[in-house]
């Protein structure tokens, strides 16, 4: 049968029908017979409470029997309850939402501009990032991530995007000396591999802001709601952004995103300088809102600490254990990633073979990012998978 899907993927032949907590579950095509797969891929980081987690069921059961969308000319409850509830646990004292990771950071980057302009310095555009970033899949953000494998083919690199090395102070500081609006990084950066940055690197890096009026944006997209053990990455950083992109996590599986900013940073939006048809759908909100309700219920970060602590540790042992394979492990809670000598995808493809997921990153790492609700007893089948994949890679099979 052809195949009518863009040519932007190369999937996998084997397909999922249905989803339960760390599990999912495909036919197979020869046999019919259902095969379960351990998930630590979590769709990249979105299944943040698992397939099917009863109390988000039960949720988007109940709006989608009522309300899906009535469009932001209308006073909507429910984009205003979630955005409380994310201004509460953060920084933050406003919200956007949005549909995507991509328009989070499209969001962050508007908001950052017109700040400026707003207060009559419309050649303040810049948005300095790093080497290695990726900030999203449109034409404003392959230039802020600046990565040419994602740029080529595309035309001229959309201007006022300028990326220095990984945590170069002095390339920072120079690039920021002329219009600059904004400094951008991922606290840990995920397709780039998960490089960390330093937490006296960040502080440096506010001051550098504070000292010369610029905005400071951290993308959380892959690292907020939990997946670092704290609610977002920031907080281990000793700083605070004024600017914060979300989205994967957030929704728990279902597509949407956020852009929080304190009052400061957003002073320049204002009705008709931007928006969104779907973005805050009702539907939206209350997937955010039920996962919020798990993820800040009493005891759940904590065990997120707990189980993630148990898989680095077993990650370092099976390092040890496959010499050949892995070199180190990278990132941090339940953002994981094995630094391979092997390559990534021969390791990635010896898994499938052992029924588990997993997701590939930059410099040769394959990232460990199970759904947030992963158990002692998950980890330990991973680190079996992931041994006897190791082995079996060894021996030459």
């Amino acid at each position: 049968m052809a195949n009518h899907l863009l040519n932007t993927y190369a999937p996998t032949e084997f397909s999922f029908d249905r989803g339960e907590g760390c599990y999912v579950y495909a036919k197979n095509p020869e046999t019919g017979k259902e095969e379960k797969y351990l998930d630590f891929g979590a769709g990249v980081a979105v299944i943040s409470v698992g397939h099917g987690h009863p109390h988000l069921l039960a949720a988007m059961t109940e709006q989608v029997q009522k309300l899906w969308h009535t469009s932001n000319w209308y006073k909507s409850t429910d984009q205003e309850k979630l955005a409380r509830r994310l201004c509460e646990i953060s920084f933050a004292d406003e919200a956007f939402f949005t549909n995507s990771g991509a328009e989070s950071n499209e969001c962050a980057i508007k908001v950052a501009r017109r700040y400026h302009f707003a207060k009559g310095n419309e050649e303040r555009v810049n948005i300095v990032t790093f080497e290695g970033a990726f900030h999203g899949r449109t034409i404003a953000t392959i230039a802020a991530g600046g990565q040419a494998k994602y740029l080529e083919g595309f035309g001229p690199k959309a201007a006022g995007f300028i990326q220095v090395p990984f945590q170069d102070w002095d390339a920072l500081v120079a690039a920021t000396k002329e219009d600059c609006a904004a400094i951008m990084l991922e606290p840990i950066q995920g397709e780039g591999g998960l490089r960390s940055f330093d937490p006296s690197f960040v502080v440096k890096l506010r001051k550098l802001c504070d000292d010369n009026d610029i905005l400071l944006i951290f993308d959380e997209i892959q690292t907020g709601i939990g997946r670092t053990g704290r609610m977002f990455a920031y907080e281990a950083l000793g700083v605070e952004p004024d600017i914060m992109s979300l989205a994967k996590g957030l929704g728990g599986g279902f597509p949407m995103g956020a852009c929080l900013a304190t009052t400061r940073a957003a002073s320049g939006m204002q009705p008709g300088v931007h928006g969104t048809t779907y973005g805050g759908n009702n539907l939206a909100m209350a997937a955010g809102n039920a996962v919020l309700d798990i993820v800040l219920a009493d005891g759940f970060m904590e065990n997120v600490k707990k189980v993630s602590g148990v898989l680095s540790q077993k990650l370092l042992g099976l390092v040890d254990a496959h010499p050949t394979i892995f070199e180190g492990i990278k990132g941090e809670g339940m953002l994981l990633g094995l630094k391979c000598k092997a390559l990534n995808m021969d390791v990635l493809g010896a898994l499938y073979e052992q029924k588990m997921l997993a997701i590939p990153a930059g410099d040769n790492v394959l990232r460990m990012i199970p759904p947030l609700v992963a158990t002692e007893a998950e980890v330990n089948l991973a680190i079996e998978k992931l041994d006897i994949a190791a082995t079996k890679l060894e021996s030459g099979e």
